[in-house]
């Protein structure tokens, strides 16, 4: 059994939904510190969150493939010869199975570690305007279907289906909604409150930000965001207008046009996106 801190620390990444490696010592040969179940948490900075490996054996080669595990998505086992400087050198020259590690110690034995990467659910949170919105219903339909937890940010929803998590507010707090590197936002806010909700959304890093608008709407909005001081990086990086085009006409085809478009950049296809016209279009 882990004790008190490590429960603390993986309950505290779990309410953040932050991406973390769960590093467990599954077996060990000759002489170490660590025993089978000894763990240690790793976060998404590389930095070890709680746990321990006993002491003594060097924890920085397992950090590396933690980190390589949370890109890749992938567990791996290792094996890691604790040995003195002549064998490390020596076995890191000739060997060429990767998970087979060579480190310089004074334990002397072998440790066999799986490395787990806890990626969080991708969470889909759209962002209504208030009142009913097809497209809105659609799009929480589809994102469930497709695996993500939505949350809806809308100060008057009036949906048929309810989403994971509805906030009715109409402020945009990037903070309280915990918006992160797994987070999709599709903005459906219509206009009125299209800049203040992008320029909230630019202060944390998410993996996509879509917005519905007309070309017009949208030149007058990234005018808009530049005037507020907004980077360049955020508005272009901005999807919009959001969606593959399919032709779409129906909030139904429109709500798979914007989840395509979601899909590919969660699968590393980013379509390529013509810029929008200029504001007298």
């Amino acid at each position: 059994m882990q004790p008190g801190p490590y429960s603390r620390h993986l309950a505290e990444l779990v309410a953040r939904r932050a991406p973390f490696v769960v590093a467990t010592v599954t077996k060990t040969e000759g002489s170490t510190l660590a025993k089978s179940g000894f763990k240690i948490l790793i976060t998404d900075a590389g930095e070890i969150a709680g746990g321990t490996l006993g002491g003594g054996c060097p924890e920085g080669p397992i950090v590396q493939v933690a980190l390589e595990t949370l890109t890749t998505g992938e567990p791996r086992v290792l094996r890691i010869h604790l040995v003195d400087t002549e064998g490390s050198v020596a076995g890191t020259l000739h060997e060429s199975d990767p998970n087979e590690i060579w480190v310089q110690t004074n334990c002397g034995g072998v440790l066999e570690v799986y490395i787990e990467p806890m990626l969080p659910t991708p969470r889909l949170v759209v962002i209504g305007q208030g009142g009913k919105d097809d497209l809105e219903a659609a799009l929480v339909h589809l994102g469930q279907r497709l695996g993500f937890e939505v949350t809806v940010v809308d100060p008057h929803p009036a949906l048929p289906e309810p989403p994971h998590q509805i906030i009715r507010q109409s402020v945009v707090d990037p903070v309280a909604l915990g918006l992160g590197g797994t987070d999709y936002v599709v903005v459906l806010t219509k206009g009125e409150r299209d800049v203040a909700v992008l320029e909230s959304i630019s202060k944390v890093p998410v993996k996509f930000v879509g917005l519905l608008a007309s070309r017009h709407r949208i030149r007058l909005d990234l005018d808009g965001l530049t005037e507020r001081g907004v980077s360049l990086e955020f508005r272009n990086a901005l999807h919009a207008p959001i969606g593959v085009d399919i032709g779409a006409k129906t909030p139904e085809e429109i709500a798979v046009a914007i989840m395509a478009d979601v899909l590919a950049t969660k699968y590393g296809k980013e379509r390529v996106r013509a810029p929008p016209g200029p504001s007298s279009a």
